[in-house]
């Protein structure tokens, strides 16, 4: 008996250790490249965690810290997932008082994009996140998600998730993408280990039609897309459809928000002085399918939205990676020549058609690079 007390009380030890390692409210990355998980018992022949982008270095002059007495050294890229080593359990926005208020209006408007590639194909389905940003239904992600939008002539299918578990909710359409970072990263569907540094990574999603008759909402619940400085160190929460420990089953039908605390580590800029995006650390948020998910401060203003990571070592020694929500209104105007403003001005569905004419030349830089 006292061997089997000394077995159980290691036991209880190891444990402990595990879920404060995954749960230190001091943490949040997101995920590497992402694995392929075999269908059993769907028609499409894969679904993962779309990745946030591998933390790739880019030249001195286009990423440099922006407070030169915090610069840090670039992470290095990886060329390997690793697997979580315990189970990661979705956090309760009720965990996290005092910041709740603004933990629940995050996971209210957080979604999963999860779009289906056709059975041998050399496209694979993906699950992914986003944030609804304005009542009227405009979704923000990361546009290494929403290029899936551009494919429906290769058969891939998307629709738009939430709650707790995940259920079909929505069809969305492309307001805008990045074409910028099309043209910039246009072989990301097709390379084993994609990297980039979250420059031009976003786009916009209309939400178009309910997956059942019913009518769309007057007003979803949104968090205002606000671009106000994030100096380092201030305190924020990150939401995601986290998803690299699950199946493909699971991921269809036992998907939970992850909900977490952090604060920001570190400020960058893709010029020379402006914060455009900003480091966070490891937690359970640091997994393939975090792509796209949303990073809001105290008053519950949206900040950023997860790009890239590094993906070595444990998720709690992992760096997770944001674009502002002050670059994403900037760069928005420098390739468009209007504001952000003038776009959510507009009813989503007539943005949607509006940038319709776009899409086919969009979607040929895709697949020039298919094989």
């Amino acid at each position: 008996m006292p061997r089997l007390a000394s077995y159980l009380s290691i036991a209880w030890a190891l444990l402990l250790v595990m879920l404060i390692s995954t749960f230190s409210s001091g943490m949040t990355h997101i995920s590497g490249p992402s694995t392929t998980i075999a269908a059993t018992s769907s028609p499409h022949s894969a679904l993962s965690g779309v990745t946030l982008l591998t933390v790739k270095p880019p030249p001195s002059h286009s990423k440099a810290p922006a407070t030169e007495q915090q610069a840090v050294p670039e992470p290095s890229v990886a060329h390997q997932v690793l697997v979580p080593t315990s189970p990661l359990i979705p956090v309760s926005p009720q965990a996290i008082s005092p910041r709740e208020d603004s933990a629940t209006a995050l996971r209210l408007a957080l979604v999963n994009i999860i779009c289906y590639a056709p059975a041998n194909s050399v496209l694979h389905s993906i699950s992914g996140s986003g944030v609804i940003v304005d009542k009227k239904g405009i979704i923000l992600t990361n546009a290494h998600v929403a290029q899936y939008f551009l494919l429906a002539n290769q058969g891939v299918s998307c629709s738009i998730r939430t709650g707790g578990p995940a259920v079909d909710k929505y069809k969305a359409s492309l307001m805008y993408i990045s074409p910028e970072w099309l043209r910039a990263n246009a072989s990301v569907l097709t390379e084993t280990s994609p990297s980039g540094t979250g420059e031009y990574d976003f786009a916009f999603l209309a939400v178009t039609s309910g997956t059942t008759p019913s009518e769309l909402p007057r007003s979803f619940p949104y968090v205002p897309l606000v671009a106000e400085p994030s100096p380092i160190g201030t305190p924020v929460i990150i939401a995601s459809y986290a998803a690299q420990s699950l199946g493909f089953n699971q991921i269809q039908s036992d998907l939970f928000p992850t909900v977490v605390l952090d604060s920001v580590r570190d400020v960058f800029t893709f010029a020379s002085s402006t914060v455009d995006a900003f480091a966070l650390s490891g937690s359970a948020a640091a997994q393939e399918g975090s792509s796209g998910g949303g990073v809001v401060d105290s008053q519950g203003n949206l900040i950023g939205i997860l790009t890239t990571s590094t993906v070595s070592g444990n998720l709690s020694t992992r760096t997770l990676h944001a674009i502002t929500a002050t670059y994403l209104r900037t760069e928005y105007a420098n390739e468009t020549g209007q504001a952000l403003d003038l776009l959510f001005a507009q009813p989503p569905t007539t943005a949607a058609l509006n940038f319709a004419s776009q899409i086919p030349a969009l979607e040929s830089i895709l697949t020039a690079h298919l094989p």
